[in-house]
């Protein structure tokens, strides 16, 4: 099947920067958009930063300007670049990605989620 695989969390303090991973393996066709969700503690999941295949990106308005999204489709992984990050930032870190993967003898298309890294931004 397919699965992410996440990588790059850890502890910071505010105004560092720290660089997630996330690479796609498994039965893969074709990876279409992929991103970054965050949930903090009592709160909801929410959008981070999504970038398409071909290159186009969206970010949450509180991470613009600080955080860099992008991809590399050779090797079916996508990043997050954070820079100036703020306590605020703290949060799990869930990679996303929108994929069509083989099946035997057809396709499926199935929304994926990795496992979850924790940012933490402290003093």
């Amino acid at each position: 099947q397919v699965q992410l695989v996440e990588s790059g969390g850890g502890s910071v303090q505010p105004g560092g920067s720290l660089r997630l991973s996330c690479a796609a393996s498994g039965s893969i066709f074709s990876i279409y958009v992929m991103g970054w969700y965050r949930q903090a503690p009592g709160k909801q999941r929410e959008l981070v930063a999504t970038i398409r295949s071909g290159g186009t990106t969206n970010y949450a308005d509180s991470v613009k300007g600080r955080f860099t999204i992008s991809r590399d489709n050779a090797k079916n992984t996508v990043y997050l670049q954070m820079n100036s990050l703020k306590p605020e930032d703290t949060a799990v870190y869930y990679c996303n990605a929108q994929i069509e993967y083989y099946t035997g003898t057809s396709r499926g298309s199935s929304s994926f989620w990795g496992q979850g890294t924790q940012v933490t931004v402290s003093s």
